[in-house]
């Protein structure tokens, strides 16, 4: 079955790139007879003139620089919206309304822990429609410039992501899950975004991460994390971005049944692979899930 939130919950702070204050409040929506007549909706509450509302789908992706950013045909976009789409898909949520009071959510300590911890809190429910899920029939891959992504037949979620960076203290990386019994909570969900420190002066130049800090980022030196409590996982750079395709994926319009795998990933080449998977009509098939795995698999993720 379909399943919303209990109540609404709100969670307030900065924008990673934008460095703007921002609130967002995730509210109950009503179940789907079909994958996008309701799903995930943002809505911008600071724009009144226009449509202000944004279907998180992979065809209003508009931008894939360091984050995803969603727009709408009036113009109106929100960025920053993987972490919250991967919480939603790690909680087993299908339809939810998001207002945002700015241009980007909040990047509160750069994982999906509190928004995790927001739904366990407020609690999930079932809504009486059926599931329907995204069945991958055959494989799908991508490669851009060594990049690589793919989707394969497979009887779960399972997500593989491997790293490869020429830092010593990354170095290459590989970490495979299957979403199952509420996993994400606790092996993804509190895994922060990263980046090198000569790589922040950059950014900056080109007018990103005005907001990021050592309380919502990874930040590496030649030699050392410099963040005080160090990492939360060995591999916890991998880890995020096992929690990235999540988010980016689940912008599918439901959730795959299926293996991602990829090398050196990123948003950019999540949103290539699922323009790939829905241009080839012969390489998926919604179907309605079983009604007793969807709800053990929801409750589960709620209490685990």
């Amino acid at each position: 079955m379909q399943h919303t939130i209990q109540d609404s919950f709100s969670l307030r702070g900065i924008g990673l790139h934008s460095g703007e204050d921002v609130t967002v409040t995730v509210r109950p929506a009503p179940a789907s007879s079909a994958p996008q007549s309701h799903g995930i909706i943002f809505r911008r509450t600071d724009i009144t003139d226009r449509d202000n509302q944004i279907i998180a789908r992979w065809d209003n992706v508009k931008s894939t620089t360091l984050c995803t950013r969603i727009v709408n045909e009036a113009g109106v976009e929100v960025q920053t919206i993987e972490h919250l789409m991967a919480a939603l898909r790690g909680c087993c949520v299908d339809n939810v309304l998001v207002d945002i009071n700015g241009p980007e959510l909040p990047i509160l300590d750069g994982s999906s822990q509190y928004y995790v911890e927001e739904i366990e809190n407020v609690g999930i429910k079932a809504q009486g429609t059926p599931r329907r899920v995204l069945k991958i029939l055959k494989e799908v891959a991508i490669d851009i410039d060594g990049k690589t992504a793919s989707l394969k037949p497979f009887a779960g979620s399972e997500f593989s992501c491997e790293i490869d960076y020429d830092h010593p203290l990354i170095g290459r990386q590989k970490y495979t899950t299957t979403l199952i019994n509420g996993n994400f909570a606790h092996d993804i969900a509190s895994t922060r975004s990263f980046c090198l420190l000569k790589d922040v002066e950059q950014m900056q130049k080109i007018g990103l991460i005005k907001g990021g800090s050592l309380d919502n980022a990874v930040v590496i030196e030649d030699d050392k994390v410099l963040n005080p409590g160090g990492l939360r996982f060995e591999n916890e750079m991998v880890r995020h971005k096992i929690l990235d395709a999540i988010g980016d994926l689940y912008l599918a319009g439901g959730q795959i049944i299926g293996s991602y795998e990829s090398y050196k990933g990123g948003h950019g080449i999540n949103n290539a692979l699922l323009r790939a998977l829905f241009a080839d009509d012969t390489a998926y098939q919604w179907v309605e899930e079983n009604q007793e795995h969807t709800e053990k698999a929801a409750k589960q993720s709620v209490e685990a």
